[in-house]
């Protein structure tokens, strides 16, 4: 079984959700990033599960990317994210309404994941993008963990990375 079909497994998404999104945003010349934990195993040598795929959109293809999403997936609105949905899949697409990392898209990499050739945030952009969730008093604690984690893996890809910290963070992961 290969990484894509494994995830899917664990996900449930019967639908292909993920291949489906990816193609429609391709097709569609949308520009856009893979952020999160997902871009985050595009660089790391240990993948993580994720039930989430977490993309930037430049800001001109935001509305071109609500109606695609739209016209064949279920979408609800939050305050930070567009949550896309399929009823035959676990997973969701949280399309980042105002990334705190402006440009990322431009700077994105294209990179293999789960089988996948998409374009994914430069591992700074994941880094400080991770640093910000990390450090987000109103995340859930168990959030907060994961994203450090997720700091501690790219900092083994790209050790100089580590430089980038502040010391709250540089605490918490090597106390």
């Amino acid at each position: 079984m290969g990484s894509l079909r494994f995830w899917q497994a664990v996900v449930q998404d019967k639908s292909d959700f993920l291949p489906r999104v990816t193609s429609m945003l391709e097709e569609s010349g949308v520009r856009y990033c893979v952020i999160g934990g997902f871009g985050v195993n595009a660089y790391s040598d240990s993948f993580m599960v994720t039930e989430d795929l977490d993309i930037i959109v430049a800001v001109g293809d935001l509305e071109r990317v609500r109606e695609l999403f739209e016209a064949q997936f279920r979408v609800r609105e939050f305050e930070h994210s567009l949550n896309v949905y399929d009823p035959d899949s676990k997973m969701q697409v949280q399309v980042q309404l105002h990334p705190d990392v402006p440009g990322a898209e431009t700077r994105a990499q294209r990179r293999m994941v789960s089988e996948l050739s998409l374009p994914v945030a430069a591992p700074s952009d994941l880094l400080k993008l991770k640093v910000a969730a990390a450090l987000e008093p109103r995340r859930r604690a168990s959030k907060r963990q994961k994203d450090l984690a997720d700091i501690q893996r790219l900092i083994e890809a790209f050790p100089d990375l580590r430089a980038e910290l502040p010391s709250e963070v540089i605490e918490r992961l090597f106390p």
